[in-house]
Order: C-alpha cells, then structure tokens, then sequence
C-alpha cells in the first residue's frame, strides 16, 4: 500500500514546463490523501488560464500510476491564492511585476560604455552569443530604449513579444537568446522614441518584471551610453552580479569609462572587468596586425580601475556584415571564446541587492 511519502516523491517527478521545476516546490499540490489504492489532490495552478495545465494533470496521473498500489488518481484545479504566490516565489508579483515570482535568472550581467561609438551593443549581443554557444539559457533586455539595435543585430525576421498567462513572452533568435526590446514593440522599426526620463525608466521596470524570461543562466542588459536615467534605474532595481565596461584604445574612450566606473562604485555595483573593443585589425591575408585606433590602453586603464581586463576584440568587418543581415550568431572568433571564458571565471555568484524594490 501506497504511503504520503511515496506519493509525494512521485509528484516531484511532474514538472511545471513553463517555470523548469517540479510542483511540489512550486507549492502546488494540496490536500494530498492516500485512502486505500486511491490518491487525491488539488493541484494549484499559477493561474487557471495555463494551457499546460492538461500536460501536468496527466503527468501526475502517470507518474501516481507508477506507484505501487495505487489504482485510482483524482485531481482537483484552482488558481493560487496571492498569499500562495507571494510564499512560494518569496515576492510579490504586484510589487516586483507581473511576471517577476515566476522568473528564475541566475545572473544578471550589465554591458556599460560610458560614451557611444565603441561597441557596447555589439559586444552585448557577442557575450549572448558566445555564452548560448556554450550551452547557456541566455537573454539579452535591450535598455538603450532611445537607440534599440539588439533585435537588427540577432533577429534577422524580427517577431513580435507576445503576451501570455504569465507575462511577455520575449522574441527567440534561431539559437534560443530570449529578447526584449523596445524596438520589437513600435509597429515602425524607424521610428523615434522620445522619452523624458520616467518613461524610460519605467519601460526598463517593465522589461526586468512584466516580461517572462523563464529559467536563465545569464540576462545581459544592454545599458545605453553615459550615466544617466536608464543606466540608474538598472543599478538600482536589477539584482545585478556585475558590470562589464566597454572601451576602444582612444584615451578619450578611458577618461569617460572611468565616469562609468565612478557610477558603478559609488552604487556599489562590482565591475566584473574591462572589454577594449575595436582593439586592432589583423590583416587576413598575411596576419598583420595593425592598431588602427592607437597603441591599446586596455591593461593600464583595467589596472587603475583595479578590475581584471577580460579581453582586447578586433575590427572585424565581418561582425558589422553579420549584424546588417541579423545573422550575428554565426560569428565565431577566438577572442571572444578566451574573453567569455575569463568573464565565467571572476562573474559573482550573489547579485547586489536592488536600492529600490
């Protein structure tokens, strides 16, 4: 004869697709009884609405069935309690959006350059792609809301997010890098958004906790240029692990990273190291390389802002016919294998604790 234990045992083996964990974590199974060969339970959904909710109840059965004495499977549906919800994923989801309890990101990494014109959107989508390419769940939040090129770059037939039971379902590009960006939602690609400061900051706030990523190992957020509303909003409402900073050799380049550094240090925001993008051209007929930008500052800027340099990028004419074509993905290079192998290597494990919830 079947006992409780056993049972529940069982159950855990019956997983919620959508949210990647079984539903007695989730807190979902009620009521568990065992009376004689017949087991019973009221399975507790995230919402009614959940078109998996027939996959789980026969998974359930199945796995119930399996066990041995148990000849006779009930199961009950209702929608969680917000008392149940605010238990199980440790928040409230109208405090920290809609879709945020049911999103688990194991690392959030910020792309910032502290000026424009060095790379930081490319360098973004290439630490995506290189981290999926080695097996990672990644997502890429587009936060540079007035100057969006996430989506060119990776989705060469961009889609439209589309809204689900539990939040915005971000675009996928052909690999699996979940997206968000302001410019998949404007029916003109081309046109202007011209935001005063709030409104960015709250179209950020409703990227990190109204869209549904899921299970990640790494969100990169793409900060726009400089020091200002959006990449605040970032410091202090993501549970950021750490910051990456994006320079070029140009000296003009490190004295305005250093702001960005400055910024990062007075929010207590750790730098997890220094890219130097655009860092030389290697001739590919007779491998000259040639700094076309000046010789490279990249370890003496790295050293006197006391982070690691995780590595110097080329000019790659490739990556700029790749990203026209939405094709980046396709790009290999082993710089970029050695600099997110480094970048794996020092990342923090603990995230920073938001200043403002």
């Amino acid at each position: 004869m079947a006992d409780i234990h056993t049972v529940r045992k069982a159950l855990e083996q019956v997983m919620d697709p959508e949210l990647g964990r079984n539903i007695v974590e989730l807190g979902m199974v009620h009521d568990l009884q065992v009376q004689g060969s017949k087991v019973t339970f009221t399975l507790a959904l995230t919402t009614m609405a959940c078109p998996l909710k027939g996959q789980m109840q026969e998974e359930a059965r199945k796995q119930l069935l399996a066990v041995e004495g148990v000849r006779e499977v009930d199961i009950r549906l209702r929608g969680m309690t917000d008392e149940e919800k605010a238990k199980t994923f440790g928040q409230s989801g109208q405090e920290q959006g809609s879709a945020a309890a049911f999103n688990k990101i194991r690392h959030v990494v910020a792309v910032m350059s502290g000026k424009g014109g060095v790379g930081k959107s490319s360098v973004s989508a290439l630490l995506a792609v290189a981290l999926r390419r080695k097996g990672h769940a990644v997502g890429v939040l587009d936060a540079d809301i007035t100057g969006p090129s996430i989506p060119k770059m990776l989705l060469s037939e961009p889609g439209r997010p589309m809204g689900s039971p539990l939040g915005i379902l971000p675009v996928e590009s052909p690999s699996g890098i979940k997206i968000i960006s302001i410019n998949l939602l404007l029916a003109d690609p081309n046109q202007a958004v011209i935001w005063r400061g709030p409104l960015i900051s709250g179209a950020i706030r409703q990227f990190w906790g109204d869209v549904f990523w899921g299970d990640l190992d790494y969100l990169i957020v793409d900060l726009p240029p400089g020091t200002s509303d959006a990449s605040l909003t970032v410091m202090q409402v993501l549970p950021l692990n750490g910051i990456v900073l994006v320079t070029t050799p140009q000296s003009l380049a490190g004295m305005v990273v250093r702001k960005a550094s400055s910024m990062a240090d007075q929010l207590e925001i750790p730098i997890i190291g220094l890219v130097e993008n655009m860092s030389y051209y290697k001739c590919p007929d007779c491998e000259h390389v040639a700094e076309l930008f000046g010789p490279s500052h990249g370890e003496e800027l790295a050293q006197s802002l006391g982070v690691p340099l995780l590595g110097r990028l080329p000019i790659q004419p490739e990556i700029a016919e790749l990203a026209d074509r939405g094709e980046l993905e396709s790009y290999q290079d082993t710089a970029l294998d050695e600099l997110v192998e480094r970048l794996l290597a020092v990342v923090p494990e603990e995230a920073h604790t938001p200043a403002v919830k």
